[in-house]
């Protein structure tokens, strides 16, 4: 059991790095998403700017008034404006991902089923706890018998690539960085 658990490991540390490289291949070193990356960095930077202009804009007019808050329009309507060019710019960038994604995608589909099949119907690990009804589907997908603390292939599979590639990311530097992260979330 042990010996599985530890292959799964590295299984994932496999298709994350995998995953990574052939996403570096297809997107992050094309011209394309480099000119793009930077011009969201850009674009973050002018909108910040503005933001603490319209800012202290907006503070010294309400002070001018006694209290009463006076909107100037211009400032906000260049900061709607800025925020639309971002958020063009990250539609673009998004565009650009999912046309390659798509392809590693595929690759993945056929990696992760050729590794199923080789761990289908095999126990990989213990679980110190019974899991919650709906989470046992996942758990215990294509394990005999009704012990809910045994883990499937796909459970750990699962687990240990949505942590490694997060990581793997950031020790690679694809990760996007957090006022990317931040503009984008604001915007959606």
């Amino acid at each position: 059991m042990l010996q599985d658990t530890l292959a799964i490991i590295c299984i994932s540390y496999f298709t994350a790095f995998l995953g990574e490289g052939l996403t570096w291949l297809f997107v992050y070193r094309t011209e394309r998403y480099q000119k793009l990356k930077t011009e969201v960095d850009k674009q973050s930077k002018r909108l910040e700017k503005q933001r603490d202009a319209t800012e202290a804009s907006v503070d010294r007019t309400a002070k001018k008034r006694l209290g009463r808050v006076v909107i100037p329009y211009v400032g906000f309507f260049l900061l709607e404006k800025q925020e639309e060019r971002l958020k063009n710019i990250n539609r673009e960038l998004s565009m650009v991902k999912m046309k390659s994604m798509f392809a590693v995608g595929v690759i993945f589909t056929s990696l992760f089923s050729m590794f199923n099949n080789m761990f289908d119907g095999r126990v990989v690990t213990k679980l110190p706890f019974v899991p919650i009804s709906w989470i046992r589907g996942l758990s215990h997908r294509n394990l005999p018998g009704n012990d809910f603390t045994d883990g499937s292939f796909i459970f750990v599979y699962m687990l240990c690539t949505m942590s490694i590639r997060q990581n793997v990311q950031k020790i690679l530097g694809f990760a996007p960085s957090r006022s990317m992260n931040k503009q984008a979330s604001g915007l959606g």
